[in-house]
């Protein structure tokens, strides 16, 4: 009987014969649900092999207010740009590999401590576990940001990097699709739109959906869906997120050879220009981190005592009081009583809120706890 890595790569072999076309969607949809499914039960095992104590990984401990992943094939650069942007002065030379577990820094910026992580370079069939692939890819799942690192002198690495992150449910710079699947006892499969469906028919959408082995479901569609949409919904484990190009070694090309990297990249995607031996770019890089991550500032005002309006508490611009009480300390959220909130996220000055309370930028807090 066929392994799961064997069944997956003739499902693979057969995407690639198939053309794909309008006509053609439906088809390729229930093949990939299929490989989806298949892959589920290969991570499932793998999980349980390593619980048996059969494989160990390298572990990272997140710090700081964000994590920024640096992805590239080995000797394009990664260590030295690290070295640019924050303390760490990590081991460099001119062989691959050279990098061999991941090497975290901290780069401090207009007020935010982002941790910028230093991974061994990613190479094809990274997501099918080689050179460590799984476990750099589990780590770059877990950052804020991706940033590839290029070299102009070989940007055809740029397709294989992207597809190993795809492979690994990594889906960069794409809005979270809109599409609902709540499985039900009985009734079979239900599609409900409330935009017209131009890709796929609801028969095709019913097929994909069986092929993950539901057989009675809900689908809600608010997107004019692909197959991709289906599956990755399905599968339920893939990670929207942000990413950013960074053309290194720009002291070395000339301007044909930097266009020629540039002609890789899909449209729309920031791209930045540097040189980690000289320097040049590492502020402009510095100041489009920060803002990407999309931090705010909120103000801390400790209990009968004024507020701190000089330095404040730096944060992603999606937190709420619950994620301010878990970064102050471990034990805010256990001894929470309530917060006061002056600013614009309050209806009125010092509004009692409650942990779920979403904070905006500029806001005072004031947390009162249990003694």
């Amino acid at each position: 009987m066929a392994t799961i890595e064997e069944q997956i790569k003739v499902l693979e072999e057969e995407i690639t014969k198939t053309k794909s076309n309008k006509a053609t969607q439906g088809h390729l949809g229930k093949i990939k649900a299929k490989i989806a499914a298949l892959r589920e039960r290969k991570e499932k095992a793998n999980a349980h092999a390593k619980a048996s104590g059969g494989g160990h990984g390298f572990e990272v401990k997140k710090s700081g207010d964000a994590s920024v992943a640096l992805v590239g094939f080995p000797s394009v650069g990664k260590s030295s740009l690290i070295s640019q942007l924050t303390d760490v002065k990590s081991e460099t030379g001119d062989f691959a590999f050279t990098t061999l577990t991941c090497i975290p820094g901290l780069m401090e910026h207009r007020g935010a401590k982002i941790q910028i992580l230093d991974l061994p370079g990613l190479i094809k069939g990274a997501a099918d576990g080689k050179g460590r692939g799984r476990e750099i890819l589990n780590v770059i799942r877990g950052s804020d940001m991706v940033l590839y690192v290029l070299d102009p002198f070989q940007g055809s690495h740029f397709d294989i990097l992207d597809h190993e992150l795809w492979k690994a449910g990594l889906r960069l710079n794409q809005p979270v699709p809109q599409v609902f699947i709540t499985r039900t006892s009985r009734g079979g499969i239900v599609v409900r739109s409330t935009v017209e469906q131009t890709n796929l028919t609801t028969e095709e959408i019913q097929s994909i959906v069986r092929t993950f082995g539901i057989v009675s479901a809900t689908v809600t569609l608010r997107t004019n869906v692909t197959d991709d949409h289906i599956v990755d919904t399905l599968a339920g484990n893939r990670i929207y997120n942000n990413a950013v190009i960074v053309i290194n070694k720009i002291d070395l090309a000339n301007e044909e050879e930097l266009q020629k990297t540039r002609n890789v990249i899909p449209s729309g995607w920031p791209i930045l220009e540097v040189s980690a031996k000289t320097g040049q770019g590492i502020g402009g890089m510095k100041d489009f981190i920060f803002e990407n991550l999309h931090f705010m500032s909120i103000f801390l005002k400790p209990q009968g005592q004024e507020a701190d309006l000089i330095e404040p508490l730096i944060v992603k611009d999606t937190s709420t009081v619950r994620d301010v009480c878990a970064k102050l300390h471990r034990d805010f959220v256990r001894k929470y009583r309530y917060a006061r909130v002056k600013g614009p996220s309050a209806k009125f000055d010092w509004q009692r809120v409650g942990l779920d309370h979403q904070l905006k930028d500029g806001d005072i807090l004031s947390i009162i706890l249990r003694r």
